[in-house]
């Protein structure tokens, strides 16, 4: 019995108040250093997955939707029925198990990421009762008929149900932003972008296709007798034990309809400065950049940065009832209570500077614009910041220093933008090595110092540097999940002295820097030599 106040992680004091399950997510600590700390808190032994990856499961008249949302597993151990788990406190799931088994089980800890991949495996084996996959299923049912009647039937069927929302599950599970569902000519090709790069997933008969894209459209309330004209629609949805929104796009193609859908997660702990990568000094002078009245902050990175994210974030923190918040957006990708947000309709004439001039008159105290695309929504947003509001917005540049000479260009005269500007963010998204399979490599140490010599840049003296591998858990690609670099811009006094007399981006970068901003390039190889990231994704990123 573990004494009281006592964490059940045995990670320290971050981790008092949070289930496990929690602290994986949010990524305060591994999925493993939380398997070890339960297994030594409890008294459990610490399973091997490879050793339980090659027993039969015992699953069969059981709910593996409940079970993996659980993450129990129960397996063949010399005969036997036993279960691996990753969270002990889970009491009253284990005990439902073991009641429907008919015995009591004994226990072992996997990681999280583990239990995952067992029923990863075990889906790929699945067999219906009758020995009929999921699979044969549908293909025998659309072959039976083609017309729009019988695939309507068909997408409302329990199979293409059962197949949409296993598709949407697995994608959860790997960490993937988007499904692609594409109609080829003699299949459909399912592939998830996990980590910013497509992976193929499974592919399905061509008979399959008109079925799954319908089914797609019926939950996002399209119209499935148009294949025609593209479509776009959103849904929310529950997807195992996580609440999402999802965001369709159907676009007819040489051999039929393809669709990608974007799975926005509605979890408030993904927006968290700490979660998206900000180290603490970064972290610091963002939330002083927040706290200030009035102006214009800028968050600037290529498309697919995580620019958004960092919105939200951003507008979470804001988010109080003494604020009122409006936001602007292209779509509206995180739902937050609380906050006015309206997307724009340029097909009706509600645009950026549309929406952001009839919000002023809405009284509020920050405005989020999703983007300053044009010199009218510019204006606005600089007069905005000019007459008491703190104006949230994004730009498409390399560098924080470029977001200075790009709202020039659009038109905004440079003492204007001295006096409005508060700072500027940039960032980019790497991906995270492994860490089931992450190798040292001390190699990199000379490589990195040389590239930090050159550049002015000091390595930690703890510098650990490591190199992607590849195993199961990272489907070979020796990453899992991303991670920001980030380079924040505060404008000060001398700053904006510099902005309305030459307004260069080299010379405002050295003044910033001078100043102590971290670049996005020191940022990454300080991520590097933590074993964060390789360095071959900061150059990829920073280039």
């Amino acid at each position: 019995m573990a004494p009281a106040g006592a964490d059940a992680t045995g990670l320290g004091a971050p981790a008092k108040g949070l289930p496990p399950e929690e602290m994986w997510r949010s990524g305060l600590a591994t999925a493993a250093e939380i398997a070890d700390g339960l297994a030594e808190f409890h008294g459990i032994a610490r399973g091997r997955y490879e050793e339980i990856a090659g027993r039969p499961h015992r699953m069969a008249d059981l709910s593996r939707r409940y079970l993996r949302e659980m993450h129990l597993y129960p397996f063949d151990q010399d005969g036997s029925p036993a279960i691996a788990l990753a969270d002990p406190a889970r009491q009253d799931a284990i005990h439902a198990v073991e009641l429907a088994l008919g015995a009591r089980l004994p226990l072992c800890i996997l990681s999280f990421e583990e239990i995952g991949l067992l029923f990863e495996r075990a889906a790929q084996d699945a067999v219906p009762a009758g020995g009929v996959t999921v699979v044969e299923t549908l293909e025998e049912d659309a072959a039976a008929g083609g017309s729009l009647q019988s695939i309507e039937d068909l997408a409302r069927g329990a199979p293409v149900v059962r197949l949409i929302d296993d598709i949407l599950e697995r994608a959860v599970g790997m960490g993937a932003t988007d499904v692609h569902l594409e109609t080829g000519r003699d299949h459909l090709q399912v592939r998830l972008r996990v980590d910013g790069f497509l992976r193929r997933d499974q592919r399905l008969p061509f008979a399959m296709a008109a079925a799954v894209i319908s089914r797609v459209k019926i939950l996002a309330g399209l119209d499935i007798a148009d294949r025609r004209l593209p479509q776009d629609g959103r849904a929310n949805i529950r997807i195992g034990r996580a609440e999402a929104d999802l965001r369709v796009a159907v676009m007819p193609t040489l051999y039929g309809e393809t669709a990608v859908l974007r799975i926005l997660l509605r979890d408030q702990r993904l927006l968290e400065l700490g979660r998206i990568g900000m180290n603490e000094r970064d972290r610091r002078a963002f939330e002083a950049l927040l706290a200030e009245p009035h102006g214009v902050v800028v968050v600037t990175g290529p498309t697919g940065s995580g620019k958004t994210t960092t919105l939200a974030t951003a507008v979470s923190m804001l988010n109080d009832p003494g604020r009122k918040i409006v936001t602007i957006e292209d779509p509206v990708e995180y739902q937050i209570a609380g906050i006015h947000q309206t997307q724009i309709k340029p097909s009706i004439g509600l645009t950026f500077a549309s929406a952001l001039r009839a919000f002023l008159r809405h009284d509020p105290d920050v405005i989020m614009v999703g983007e300053m695309r044009d010199r009218e929504t510019a204006g606005i947003g600089i007069q905005a910041a000019l007459t008491g509001h703190l104006v949230l917005t994004t730009l498409h540049t390399n560098t924080a220093s470029d977001a200075v000479v790009r709202l020039i260009d659009m038109g905004v005269e440079p003492y204007l933008l001295g006096a409005a500007l508060r700072g500027i963010v940039g960032q980019r998204l790497v991906r995270r090595l492994c860490e089931r399979c992450k190798a040292p490599d001390p190699d990199m140490h000379e490589t990195a110092a040389a590239l930090a010599g050159r550049r002015g840049i000091r390595l930690p003296d703890a510098a650990r540097f490591h190199r992607p591998v590849g195993c199961e858990a990272c489907g070979q690609s020796g990453y899992r999940g991303r991670i920001g670099i980030f380079e924040v811009l505060p404008v000060d006094d001398a700053l904006r002295s510099v902005i309305r007399r030459d307004p260069d981006p080299d010379i405002i970068a050295e003044e910033a820097r001078a100043r102590g901003m971290t670049s996005m390039l020191e940022d990454g190889l300080i991520k590097c030599a933590s074993g964060l990231t390789s360095m071959d994704e900061v150059l990829r990123a920073t280039g």
